[in-house]
């Protein structure tokens, strides 16, 4: 392959992006995310309101690398911008679920009437609502949202059982930018 790419990320007002050495900072509306890349060959500037990188005579992995760093770069100047939200819903046939927060972490009482408890981690940044039957996730990092609603998803996971009979768990029902 071994061309020059580039890819540029305009930086909407009011957002501040920090670029030292591998570690990447961005910050607004009194939110901050950070995150370290390990970039290789690839050279990262901010010039003008743009984020532009850099690699010359890339390579399959080097094109792969400005790739991922774009996306990740994209989200966290959106994740700034606004949070990502996740919606769960608590599905129980005969046997009523607890669902409390407990500090960092999600308690689950009573699935399928089992007397022990199911545990759920909670990410840091991640700010968990439940109302009901519903749970809401957010927060400015899709990975740390992501991953706490793919906890709690896991955490009620069947395995055994007849997935047509015992439909009981907490399910994903939204995810940013698209409903399930």
């Amino acid at each position: 392959m071994n061309e020059d790419l580039e890819r540029v990320i305009e930086i909407p007002e009011g957002i501040e992006v920090v670029i030292n050495g591998n570690d990447f900072s961005v910050k607004g509306n009194g939110k901050e995310t950070s995150r370290n890349f390990d970039i290789g060959k690839v050279k990262a500037s901010v010039k003008d309101g743009k984020i532009i990188l850099v690699a010359k005579g890339a390579t399959r992995r080097e094109s792969k690398m400005i790739g991922t760093i774009w996306a990740h770069l994209k989200n966290m100047i959106k994740g700034v911008g606004e949070d990502f939200v996740y919606e769960l819903e608590v599905c129980n046939v005969h046997f009523p679920m607890n669902v409390k927060v407990d500090g960092d972490r999600v308690v689950i009482k009573s699935f399928l009437g089992e007397t022990t408890e199911r545990v759920a981690k909670i990410l840091p940044n991640a700010n968990i609502d439940i109302k009901g039957n519903k749970i809401t996730i957010s927060s400015s990092d899709i990975e740390a949202a992501g991953q706490t609603a793919a906890n709690l998803e896991k955490a009620t996971r069947l395995t055994g059982r007849d997935r047509r009979i015992f439909q009981d768990g907490i399910f994903i029902t939204a995810k940013p930018g698209r409903v399930i």
